[in-house]
């Protein structure tokens, strides 16, 4: 997709663009129409826990029964939430069933998929001991509350989700307290095997950032369920990777208003631009991200470097500093299915944003875009996912034909034996990272030449600006023809 736009920047635009901004400061005097803080969730205050979880501790499942003992009911409202059952929902299967999708079972074009590899991925898992699909997802004390209200920082866990060894479970459970941007981030911030890689809007500077990196964390000192608001142990909040729902995102809207600047021509473009998509230049502003992974060239004997090569991984490029791509999205997702086919000579969207110009719910939005390049079989023609870690491994033994076999087993998507390498897209909706108002898209960020916004490729006919004002449902390109 591409971002740069030309088109020719008439005298005329110019002038309109000196009278935007004069009418901007000539209301600047109007009342604000936004009031977020009154819409700020109430923090409870702490009881300090230090004389009721002593110890000694032997397992950690000793001290999540000791919790157990004062809140009865944590586990069982834990085990209702995708946090732990690794499925975001429920959809109709390619064979009509219903077919629950998350992280458990979904393919992804990063480290391709979970169900072989649990032993390392479920390190980021809310439980003890999920190391094989044999897990028993009904067992209480395999709950893990210290991964979330640790507030020592001390507090890391392994693979099946057990705490590493050097872990103090005695310091731990004496410090729990509600939850902190460390006990999200430990997770969230270092997805996809480091830190910054995986979403680009979030990284290791959001544990204490300044308010350039997010002015709500940075400036204001939010918590993560300041605006991710939490109930009975469920989270808010939507992940675009596994999930199709629209029902469950947090907005903007929460806490602001739909018309929250002095002037009126900024709101209008609320109808049709996300907030973020003006507030949210730049992502991935200390530490790069990944923009792309082709495992086709995995395995060779080449100079490694963690940002561009390595013999396990295959080839990567990086971005800091990364400028978004822009798409429609109402919200919902078209996700790829295990087993859905593909065409190996087109490049597969693993999470179709829905949406378009013509869809009055759905919004401009700022994406991070990830293109792969990953393994599929070529007789069933789709993605398939290999073992990576452990015995048998790729990482081990550098057999793909081993690995993919082992994959099948795990996943129950048969593998033919033949296989090739098929470029895919994933889309990564962003979020965090607010800047300063100060640092906000000005008018000739996008609506100029070269600008950010590839007006025809979003469904217009060339720039809004060139067209009095008129909305996007009377501005679709097969209706009106561009102005010179």
């Amino acid at each position: 997709m591409s971002r740069q736009l030309v088109v020719i920047f008439s005298p005329l635009l110019a002038i309109g663009m000196a009278l935007i901004y004069f009418v901007l400061s000539a209301e600047q005097a109007e009342a604000v129409k936004d009031a977020p803080w009154d819409y700020m969730p109430a923090q409870r205050a702490h009881v300090p826990h230090a004389s009721f979880l002593t110890g000694p501790f032997e397992r950690p499942q000793d001290v999540t029964k000791r919790c157990l003992d004062c809140h009865p009911e944590a586990s069982r409202e834990v085990m209702k939430t995708s946090h732990w059952t690794w499925i975001a929902e429920e959809v109709e299967g390619l064979d009509g069933k219903p077919l629950g999708i998350g992280k458990r079972n979904l393919i992804n074009n990063f480290c391709l998929g979970a169900q072989p590899n649990l032993e390392m991925c479920t390190s980021c898992h809310a439980g003890y001991g999920y190391d094989s699909n044999d897990f028993d997802f009904s067992d209480e004390l395999a709950v893990d509350c210290l991964v979330c209200h640790d507030s020592t920082e001390t507090y890391r866990k392994k693979g099946g989700g057990w705490p590493k060894d050097d872990v103090d479970l005695v310091a731990v459970a004496k410090s729990v307290a509600a939850p902190g941007r460390n006990n999200c981030g430990a997770c969230h911030f270092e997805g996809g095997g480091g830190n910054a890689v995986k979403h680009g809007d979030m990284d290791g500077t959001l544990h204490h950032p300044m308010p350039r990196n997010d002015i709500h964390m940075g400036r204001h000192d939010f918590r993560c369920q300041d605006c991710h608001r939490t109930e009975r142990h469920e989270v808010a909040g939507v992940l675009t990777t596994t999930s199709e729902s629209a029902d469950a995102h947090v907005r903007c809207t929460d806490c602001h208003a739909m018309d929250p600047h002095h002037n009126d021509r900024l709101n209008t473009h609320a109808s049709a631009v996300a907030c973020q998509s003006c507030h949210i230049p730049k992502v991935a502003l200390d530490y790069p991200t990944k923009m792309a992974w082709d495992w086709s060239t995995a395995g060779q004997d080449l100079p490694e470097d963690a940002h561009h090569y390595l013999k396990a991984k295959g080839s990567f490029e990086y971005i800091q500093e990364l400028i978004p791509e822009y798409t429609w999205h109402n919200g919902r997702v078209d996700r790829l299915l295990p087993g859905e086919p593909i065409d190996p000579e087109a490049v597969t969207v693993i999470n179709r944003l829905e949406g378009s110009i013509a869809d009055a719910t759905a919004r401009i939005v700022p994406v991070k875009v990830h293109r792969g390049k990953q393994p599929y079989d070529k007789t069933f023609k789709y993605l398939i996912v290999p073992k990576t870690v452990g015995e048998g491994g790729y990482w081990t033994e550098f057999d793909w034909n081993q690995a993919f076999e082992l994959g099948a087993d795990a996943t129950g998507q048969p593998f033919s034996g033949e296989y090739g390498f098929a470029e895919t897209l994933m889309y990564w909706p962003l979020h965090h990272m607010v800047a300063p108002k100060e640092h906000a898209l000005q008018c000739t960020d996008c609506h100029a030449d070269r600008g950010r916004l590839n007006w025809k490729e979003l469904g217009y006919p060339g720039d809004p600006a060139l067209y009095g004002g008129r909305k996007r449902a009377d501005l679709l390109a097969d209706d009106i023809e561009a102005k010179p």
